[in-house]
């Protein structure tokens, strides 16, 4: 019998209260057509603290990391209040990883007003990336090849932030070739570099891009959203996926997190939890513990609830 984890970091979720911010996608913007896993409109509905407790359904979280909700982006401060609001009031999240347009002249003014919050630990600021491997957007402003990048990274550790890092996994290899002059910049990658494409070919490529991130010491995984749009959450899909990711990174490198609610739209708190396990049997207890608590834990300097 698989052994489920005691202690529970999910470092990467979502929470949102319609009624107090906006969100374009989740109202007049919906769009399943481009959404990673299709039709979503369960999602359009509030997403609260408890609704998020109840969802572990006894599963061992004790600390969390919000991340930004691609709210409207003129209230991304307003976010990170409400987001510290709701871990004032019901002891989650413990970090808060928020939006700021790096590339901005603004930036600067904009990066202390979010660090000022005390639980802001990232900024999730996206690259502009294209929608197929075959498409270019090379020389497009904001993509991993304007030249503004190294000036806005610079600036992001001038605050004693982290970058989480968002692009599909034909983008890991560029994204690697910026961050190489930056070791100093504490990076995650989110969602185990969306490996979109699972034929031979397209996991081949993954596996070079990660591994391209991998060689940068100060770049750690998220092992996430391993939803797919054309087929249900599959342990037999999955599986290799997560274990090719930590062996890549190392478990020193690896940690958990749910995409929740997201992910919920394909697979229930306690199966993901279930699957993840299965993945990391093969580990020792003492890595199954780093990458499902004490990784996030030290990365995103937190303190579990009390």
């Amino acid at each position: 019998m698989t052994a489920l984890p005691k202690a529970i970091v999910d470092s990467h979720h979502h929470l949102w209260d319609l009624r107090q911010i906006r969100y374009p996608w989740l109202g007049e913007d919906y769009d399943a057509a481009t959404f990673i896993l299709g039709e979503y409109y369960l999602l359009c509905r509030d997403y609260l603290p408890q609704d998020f407790r109840e969802s572990w359904s006894g599963m061992p979280v004790v600390a969390s990391v919000h991340i930004e909700a691609e709210c409207d982006r003129s209230q991304a401060l307003a976010e990170t209040r409400w987001v510290h609001e709701q871990a004032a009031a019901s002891g989650l999240p413990n970090a808060v990883v928020a939006h700021v347009d790096l590339l901005a002249p603004d930036a600067d003014e904009r990066l202390a007003e979010h660090a000022a919050y005390p639980l802001t630990r990232s900024i999730r600021f996206k690259p502009v990336t294209s929608r197929r491997p075959q498409d270019s957007v090379a020389g497009q402003p904001g993509s991993l090849h304007d030249p503004r990048w190294p000036a806005a990274l610079e600036c992001l550790q001038q605050h004693g932030l982290a970058w989480d890092l968002r692009v599909p996994f034909w983008h890991l290899e560029e994204a690697a070739a910026v961050l190489r002059d930056f070791p100093g910049l504490p990076v995650v990658l989110q969602h185990t570099g969306l490996p979109w494409d699972r034929s031979e070919a397209g996991l081949a490529a993954w596996r070079r891009g990660m591994a391209a991130l991998a060689a940068l010491p100060n770049v750690h995984v998220r092992l996430s959203e391993l939803g797919l749009r054309d087929r249900p959450w599959r342990l037999e899909d999955n599986l290799p996926v997560v274990r090719d990711a930590v062996a890549i990174f190392g478990w020193q490198r690896a940690m958990f997190g749910s995409n929740f609610p997201v992910a919920g739209l394909r697979i229930s708190y306690p199966a993901l939890v279930r699957a993840m396990a299965a993945a990391l049997a093969p580990l020792d207890e003492h890595a199954r513990q780093a990458i499902w608590c004490d990784n996030a834990l030290a990365f995103y300097r937190m303190e579990p609830m009390q």
